[in-house]
């Protein structure tokens, strides 16, 4: 069977955008920038993702477009005859589900404030801040609420995909990217002539490396460093299969570079239009987590007009979070279709059943189920889930892909720089070889162990003791699985 193609140029740029583009964009970031210290962690951010983000999805997309296959098979594809490389698909997999385990429900919420912003019964000048917090303790301590709204989500993201990648995927993702690149501009001149806003524009725009020096230099450049690795949502194949779909008319760097772009765009904006109103309305903007929930409801309801810019700001997010939704559906249904064979229809119905159940668990991690600390006190389900994804198969999957791009015993630099650079528009920089193959691995390394150690370190050596062991464990799975054990005979590409 034919595999199918996008229909422009413009659709692969918006469904790819989509799916880097998610709520470590417009949730984390801002509240990251709030932490460590605005204009100067925004500079160093931007650095970081051009050395660190940007090469990986190169890379990724060139596996996905050189094999013409999702990551399920990539690998094995292209691999030389009796390596290991093909285990690495079982890592995107994973990462593909357990991804959707929390964010499908994350997704939900997002979802059900826009609801409640568009009904009104979130709106009211006389919350009080404690109302507004327990209206998400509520939400939280109410399975039956966050399971109505997380089957919607996935129902309707499967729903869009089983109309296929042309007349679904790329057709209503380019309307929800447009929609969301529309209200993200009305939103961020609304937050930037608010009264006072003027101080939090400053504090985004112009760098205070005083700020930053107290906030702790390494901790500013390893939080930027982080946050650039991050949001991209590269190493577990979820842009690779977008590859598998594009043709050769175009070069991957320039495709690549257009992503990049307009993902840091919207990460950009979305601070634009958080950080103003916190300096606007004077709340801190390093609020953290609990930002988007209780801070930014809490300026809704003293603004004026705030039913409409809450309804605004939760619609933006939801499509935010339903084109990340979307686009790891698609390639979890390419799963079975590469795999087995199945039809898209057949994919879609067995994946929605299971996407909900396998979303259940972190849903009743914060009732049912709260009594569960599997990282420690005060963790939850969805705790778990999430370093699952974004502290090991995220940063091991990346580092997989760059080493099979670079490494002779995997594709090889010449079979990737071939693809990378096939087509019209910009060529990818011959003179970043040494780098890529000797440094980016260095650096995703540092900043995985990193992530176990800030994670762990505070909870006390009983704990930091075996989590690093485990850490290096997986370390070590990665390196067996690229390591060289029988003569190199590359497949013809």
């Amino acid at each position: 069977m034919e595999r199918e193609k996008f229909g422009s140029r413009l659709g692969f740029i918006l469904v790819s955008a989509g799916c880097a583009v998610g709520l470590g964009n417009v949730w984390k970031f801002p509240y990251m920038c709030g932490q460590y210290g605005g204009a100067a962690f925004i500079a160093i951010y931007l650095v970081f993702l051009a050395i660190l983000g940007y090469p990986i999805i190169v890379c990724e997309f060139a596996v996905g477009r050189g094999s013409q296959k999702s990551c399920a098979t990539s690998f094995r594809k292209l691999e030389p005859k009796g390596r290991r490389w093909h285990y690495n698909g079982y890592i995107g997999m994973a990462g593909c589900y357990l991804l959707m385990m929390y964010y499908t429900m994350v997704t939900g919420w997002m979802l059900y404030y826009f609801v409640r912003y568009l009904t009104g019964s979130l709106t009211s000048q006389s919350m009080t801040t404690e109302q507004v917090s327990a209206y998400f303790g509520n939400m939280l301590a109410s399975p039956g609420t966050m399971i109505l709204f997380m089957i919607i989500a996935v129902v309707l993201s499967f729903a869009i995909c089983s109309l296929g990648l042309k007349n679904g995927v790329e057709r209503i993702t380019k309307v929800m990217m447009i929609c969301l690149l529309g209200l993200i501009l009305v939103l961020a001149v609304h937050s930037c002539l608010l009264p006072g806003s003027g101080a939090g524009i400053r504090f985004y725009l112009v760098p205070d490396f005083a700020t930053m020096q107290a906030k702790g230099i390494g901790n500013v450049i390893f939080a930027a460093m982080s946050q650039a690795f991050f949001t991209l949502s590269i190493g577990i194949g979820a842009m690779a299969i977008f590859g598998s779909y594009l043709d050769k008319k175009r070069s991957l760097s320039g495709e690549a570079l257009s992503i990049t772009l307009l993902d840091t765009f919207v990460a950009l904006m979305a601070g634009l239009i958080i950080i103003p109103a916190c300096f606007s309305f004077g709340i801190e903007p390093d609020a953290g987590p609990s930002l988007i929930f209780i801070t930014l409801p809490n300026i809704f309801n003293q603004m004026a007009g705030g039913r409409i810019w809450g309804t605004l700001f939760f619609l933006f997010l939801s499509f935010a979070a339903l084109s990340t939704v979307i686009a790891v559906f698609e390639n979890i249904i390419s799963f079975a279709i590469d795999l087995w064979g199945v039809s898209r229809k057949k994919a879609v119905i067995c994946n929605i059943v299971a996407v909900i159940l396998l979303s259940i668990p972190c849903i009743l991690g914060f009732n049912v189920l709260s009594g569960l600390q599997p990282l420690g006190p005060g963790s939850n389900i969805m705790d778990l889930e999430d370093f699952l994804v974004s502290s090991n198969l995220l940063p091991l999957g990346s580092l997989c892909y760059v080493l099979f791009c670079t490494s002779k015993h995997g594709w090889g630099w010449d079979n990737f720089i071939h693809e990378a650079n096939a087509g019209n528009g910009l060529p990818f920089p011959a003179k970043m070889r040494y780098y890529i193959t000797w440094g980016l691995p260095l650096i995703i390394v540092i900043i995985y162990l990193k992530g176990y150690y800030d994670l762990f370190a505070p909870k006390g050596l009983r704990y930091l003791i075996p989590w690093m062991c485990i850490a290096v464990a997986f370390l070590a799975f990665i390196f067996w699985i690229t390591a060289s054990h029988s003569k190199k005979q590359h497949t013809d590409h």
